[in-house]
């Protein structure tokens, strides 16, 4: 960590931003070769089986851990002001907070889990072998739910700490410890689904161990066990606030991609998997993005923590800049090299030919969402969820306008049209609030 880095009052520059940015951007970089691996190494058993069980299963636990996602985005706002405004008992309370919250949450899926898979197999019904096999998977890994949504506030601290080389080797060895343990138990010991989810189970104590250690200078102090600060009402409150916002914002957010996917189903299997290939590249315009939504969120929040306003103009200029950098390069890419992605991702002929006529769509995506991206992470370090919310709910409210008028006229056109609209609108409602979130400072 540079000296910047540790400072919260250093001057924000291109480089401090690269610094926070560009872990996170390496470290997103290793999941998509551990679903790889999670496939691969099932798929070696020879029987169609266990590899959807193993997706189904990993998707399901995925959704569940999603829920928990707020306390990542919530820990970097409340840490971050904290460490602006040089209040370091409250940096090592918060952590405490977040993680108490986890440990809670997690006891409380290992106690639902019947009524949980039950729902979700009733959800994504298959076949009873396949349904089988996933409950054998989910019995095992949600046991160390706990330590996996722990992950999230460790991660959430780092990320406001500036401290994000710690969250890339988090995620370096977490997911390199279970590739190793998914070839070792699957393809030496011969265990099958049960290895893959048992090596997930070790890899995700093994990552929660790891962030404990790289938080541990939150510990050094005694306020992250003074239990009158940690259980002061206000606080409880806030954090309660701010995570229910946080909550119900990113439900509608999934609900929009989700329906997405459902309403093309509607259209037939070619036009499904063709928006299925495209969509991939959605991720990598988020994995790119990531590095520089997090550093607006932790330089936004140690901002507004110190009460500088023209510190939260410069960190939300530069950390925008560079984010546009990243979705124009983006942008490029798919425009230049868009079709051979297609043509590697899937081998029917129709597939391929379908998802290249609704290409340009992807290539505009990362410059309509740039500024959605980045006013998110804007207002998640400002801790103004309310405003994230309501901006939300009427981007959500739009998008489904746009469904109801496009879809009859335009089909699978109409429904890309309107998932673009939604980004457009999310932008520009926050970006709208943005003068009230700096006039507040």
């Amino acid at each position: 960590m540079t000296d910047a880095a540790g400072d919260a009052h250093a001057a924000v520059s291109h480089r401090r931003v690269l610094n926070i940015a560009l872990p996170i951007v390496l470290s997103n970089a290793t999941v998509p070769i551990l679903g790889a691996v999670d496939v691969g190494v099932v798929g070696q058993i020879g029987e169609a089986a266990p590899i959807g069980a193993v997706a189904l299963g990993a998707i399901i636990l995925s959704t569940v851990y999603w829920i928990f996602g707020f306390l990542r985005m919530g820990t970097v706002g409340l840490v971050g002001q904290a460490e602006g405004a040089g209040d370091t008992a409250e940096v090592s309370a918060w952590l405490t907070r977040a993680l108490l919250v986890a440990i809670a949450g997690g006891f409380v899926l290992i106690i639902l889990q019947p009524l949980i898979f039950w729902g979700a197999l009733r959800l994504a019904p298959a076949s009873a072998e396949v349904e089988s096999l996933a409950r054998a998977y989910l019995g095992i890994r949600i046991w160390t739910a706990p330590a996996a949504i722990a992950v999230y506030a460790l991660t959430g601290w780092l990320v406001a700490m500036e401290r994000t080389s710690g969250v890339f080797w988090v995620q370096l060895v977490m997911n390199g410890v279970n590739i190793l343990l998914d070839l070792l138990f699957v393809l030496v010991f011969d265990w099958g689904v049960s290895g893959v989810a048992i090596a997930t189970v070790i890899a995700e104590l093994t990552g929660a161990g790891l962030g404990l250690w790289f938080c541990r200078s939150a510990f050094r102090r005694p306020d992250w066990r003074d239990w009158s600060r940690i259980f002061d009402r206000a606080k409880l409150i806030r954090m309660a606030l701010l995570n229910t916002d946080i909550l119900l914002r990113s439900a509608m957010l999934m609900i929009i991609f989700s329906s997405f996917v459902f309403i093309g189903a509607k259209f037939g299997d070619v036009t499904l998997a063709a928006n299925e290939i495209l969509v991939q590249f959605m991720y990598i315009i988020a994995y790119a993005m990531d590095g520089f939504a997090f550093a607006a969120e932790t330089l936004i929040a140690r901002a507004i923590g110190r009460g500088d306003r023209a510190y939260v103009r410069r960190s939300a200029l530069i950390t925008t800049g560079w984010g546009l950098v990243v979705c124009v390069t983006t942008a490029l890419a798919f425009a230049f090299f868009g079709g051979w992605i297609i043509d590697v991702m899937a081998k029917d002929v129709a597939v391929q030919q379908t998802a290249r006529t609704f290409l340009p769509y992807m290539v505009v995506a990362p410059i309509i969402g740039c500024l959605a991206w980045m006013m998110d992470g804007i207002f998640i370090g400002a801790t103004r969820s309310r405003d994230m919310r309501n901006m939300m709910a009427l981007s959500f409210a739009i998008y489904w306008g746009a469904i109801f008028v496009l879809l009859p006229l335009l089909g699978n056109h109409g429904l890309w049209l309107a998932l673009l609209i939604s980004f457009i609108a999310r932008g520009v409602t926050l970006a709208l609030r943005y003068p009230a979130l700096e006039a507040s400072v």
